[in-house]
């Protein structure tokens, strides 16, 4: 068994085993890897994974790892996003060693425009993109050379000139790679390298109007900034090929491109489009709604760091790409919030029950006419401490754990039958009230003195345990069940606009009523509602309006 447990311990993913053979082997002493999003959306999980990728590689191995924003299309950037993207990883635990952004290189990009103009590798085309899109050839038909290709060196450092100077008008003229329009990878077929965009830009102003592609900008940002291994997902296979032909022509540090399969979730969308698409059109109440994806969402359910780190360790590094259940992400949020989380009794549907029996104990009362009890925070954390909750001869219990007529299993409470309050004591239920209309309003129970949690010498035995709330001094609180967005596995995939698969039943609006303890949270606190599920504050919450959202449920149908 141990050996089975070192051998797990000592497996590697594909990534590691490449980067160990790259260090035995001296090709590298240390390894360089980036994070590096596009500020135009919050990130989402699936961006988490990525994350815990770059950065966890270097953590493992001699190294380190930069953040560098891919900031090449101005009209989509805001500065909000960058501040939330650093926020995000921050909350996740990790720290970049330089913050870079591609709006740095821009003069060095330019350079590197010009040295392939020189070089006869790039040329300025004026053709509109439906006139490239024609001469593009298919994946069985050659594409045919643009009437531009042939234009002197000189005259296309002109030109790029002129882009760069702002000349010519959005769309008029592109900078293109001058490489095989016969290609079999299309994506070799003579690229966009610069655009035209009249935009500002969240950085450099209107210093620039024309901006490098994606294809132009990355490796030889990777390439300026040393990065060893530029992990990216398996949409960018084909781009492997420019990434390095770019930098071969270019003659700087050869920077090397791995891709790794992203994990898509079930009933939810992580398109940063479609995302953009629930905010801008109010099916959800932000970018931090609970119900989205996004890590900022996900925080403010209630999500721990340490969840959704194991979550992403647990879904592992491949080569092929596969659908992942939500599931395993609330197991992983279970696991963590079992251990940390601080336990609070909190009813939903009340049902009143009076004591007729209970008489209050000459030590440990308090002034309101109660005993004080002490109860511990969290049984899984031997120093997660205790607090006090007062106990009266009127609670409230949930009305689920009332039957009046039990079937054969049922160990709740019903006529005649005994359970146990939880770190208090055992009462019997002796008469039931109900109203004009039948329904049941309120329970008469008496109580055994001697059957104290902790100290009970009542020699009663029950199968039951409820949890309950003093009557007399519970706190009002709504509560936010939150559940999957939507109703289909992959919405993206189906028949039809995506949002009209969107889940109405995702949010539920309870009142609720808790342990005066509940007073004393906190933004930062996470709780486990006893027999209900883990829950944590609402920045929502004022005025003395206490409102809790629930992270994930009890148990699921999940199997480790």
């Amino acid at each position: 068994m141990e050996e089975q447990k070192q051998k797990e311990e000592k497996s590697l993913n594909f990534l590691e085993e490449i980067i160990e053979e790259d260090l035995k082997s001296g090709r590298y002493v240390s390894i360089v890897t980036r994070f590096p999003p596009e500020p135009n959306g919050y990130l989402h999980i699936g961006h988490a994974s990525s994350i815990c990728l770059n950065f966890g590689l270097t953590l493992k191995y001699p190294g380190y790892t930069n953040l560098r924003f891919d900031d090449t299309n101005p009209v989509t950037e805001d500065t909000e996003y960058v501040e939330s993207i650093k926020d995000d990883i921050h909350w996740l635990g990790f720290s970049w060693k330089n913050e870079f952004y591609a709006s740095d290189y821009f003069d060095t990009l330019y350079g590197f425009a010009v040295k392939l103009i020189h070089k006869g590798l790039a040329y300025v085309d004026d053709s509109t993109s439906e006139e490239m899109a024609a001469l593009k050839g298919t994946h069985t038909v050659p594409g045919e050379k643009s009437v531009y290709r042939s234009r002197s060196v000189k005259e296309n450092l002109e030109l790029f000139a002129g882009m760069k100077n702002g000349e010519f008008d959005d769309g008029s003229k592109t900078l293109r790679a001058k490489i095989d329009m016969a290609h079999t990878n299309m994506l070799m077929r003579d690229p966009i390298l610069y655009r035209i965009k009249h935009a500002h830009h969240h950085r450099t102003g209107d210093k620039w109007c024309i901006y490098p592609m994606y294809d132009f900008a990355h490796g030889q940002s990777d390439s300026i900034e040393n990065v060893t291994h530029s992990i990216c997902t398996l949409e960018f296979v084909p781009h492997r090929e420019l990434y390095d032909w770019l930098i071969e022509k270019l003659e700087i540090y050869p920077s090397r491109q791995y891709e790794f399969a992203r994990r898509n979730i079930n009933y939810t969308v992580t398109s940063k489009r479609k995302l953009l698409q629930l905010v801008t059109e109010g099916f959800v109440t932000g970018w931090d709604d609970p119900r989205m994806p996004t890590i900022t969402g996900l925080r403010r359910r209630g999500y721990t760091p340490d969840s959704i780190r194991d979550f992403c360790d647990r879904i592992g590094v491949a080569k092929r790409e596969n659908m992942v259940d939500v599931g395993l992400l609330e197991f992983c949020a279970r696991e963590h919030l079992n251990k940390v989380a601080q336990r609070r009794m909190v009813v939903f549907d009340p049902v009143k029950v009076v004591i007729t029996n209970y008489k209050i104990p000459a030590i440990g009362s308090d002034l309101s006419g109660g005993e004080i009890l002490k109860v511990e925070n969290n049984p899984e954390d031997p120093l997660g401490g205790h607090r006090e909750i007062s106990f009266s001869n009127e609670i409230l219990i949930e009305g689920d754990d009332f039957m009046e007529v039990p079937s054969k299993k049922y160990f709740r409470l019903a006529p005649g039958q005994m359970v146990r309050l939880k770190s208090a004591y055992i009462i019997k239920c002796d008469e039931v009230i109900k109203d004009a209309a039948g329904k049941v309003v309120e329970l008469h129970c008496s109580y055994f003195p001697e059957s104290h949690s902790g100290n009970d010498v009542s020699g009663i035995k029950v199968k039951g345990t409820l949890h309950w709330v003093n009557a007399k001094d519970a706190i009002e609180i709504e509560v936010r069940e939150y559940d999957r967005l939507f109703k289909v596995e992959d919405a993206a995939s189906e028949e039809g606009d995506f949002k009209d698969y969107i889940n109405a039943d995702s949010l539920k609006i309870v009142k609720a009523f808790a342990e005066p303890a509940i007073l004393s949270a906190s933004l930062a606190d996470r709780f486990q509602f006893l027999r209900k599920g883990y829950y944590c504050l609402d920045k929502d919450s004022k005025d003395g309006k206490f409102i809790f959202n629930r992270t994930v449920t009890l148990k699921d149908g999940w199997k480790a």
